[in-house]
């Protein structure tokens, strides 16, 4: 039964963290459950809300796919050799995927390598600084990597995580579960095409 760790740090974004564990829960009936994965039993988002993880760290290795939330610390948690030790990721096994300033914790973990990644605006220049081109877009991916930009743009990772790992049609279940009444196929549609355009190599 696939498992996905949705790391999420202190000073975290709730939306990243939430939306993206919320989307891909609506397939535990089929197998995949999404835990929010922290460093320490209970951790402060970004607007002051207190949670308690669902699972800690030690769980990482084990998931079959790793989400990394992001929020106004992540250049802390960059900074932090133990917390990034803390996160033996494996894309020869893991679907590994970035919210927003994520992606700077995969580029710290050299995971990157010349792979484009999306962003929010805000962690742009950050995730440049380390040696990252920053794509316009709000979702790519090569292989068993991806990253997403902007707080919303977690429903592309939450459907990319339940397409790679139970097929497009469960993910289209669950999309269509959770968007806006009367805009159901609308929003079906406009997920797929944004994983399809960055699934596509982008031209430099």
């Amino acid at each position: 039964m696939p498992q996905v760790a949705v790391v999420t740090f202190d000073g975290f974004n709730e939306i990243d963290s939430f939306v993206a564990a919320a989307i891909v829960n609506r397939c535990r009936k089929q197998g995949l459950t999404a835990y929010i994965t922290t460093p320490t039993p209970t951790v402060t988002s970004m607007n002051g809300v207190e949670i308690t993880g669902q699972r800690s760290l030690e769980f990482v290795p084990e998931a079959d796919v790793v989400l990394i939330g992001s929020g106004i610390k992540t250049r802390d948690v960059v900074a932090d050799d133990a917390l990034i030790d803390a996160l033996p990721l494996d894309p020869s096994r893991q679907l590994i995927g970035a919210q927003c300033s994520g992606a700077l914790v995969l580029a710290r973990l050299g995971l990157l390598d010349d792979m484009p990644a999306c962003t929010d605006v805000t962690s742009r220049p950050w995730v440049e600084a380390a040696g990252v081109e920053v794509l316009d877009a709000p979702f790519h991916a090569r292989g068993t990597i991806a990253t997403a930009g902007g707080c919303l743009a977690a429903q592309y990772l939450g459907a990319w995580t339940i397409s790679r790992t139970l097929g497009e049609a469960s993910a289209r279940a669950a999309i269509d579960y959770v968007a806006p009444v009367g805009e159901q196929r609308a929003t079906v549609e406009r997920v797929f095409a944004a994983l399809r355009a960055g699934e596509r190599e982008p031209v430099s």
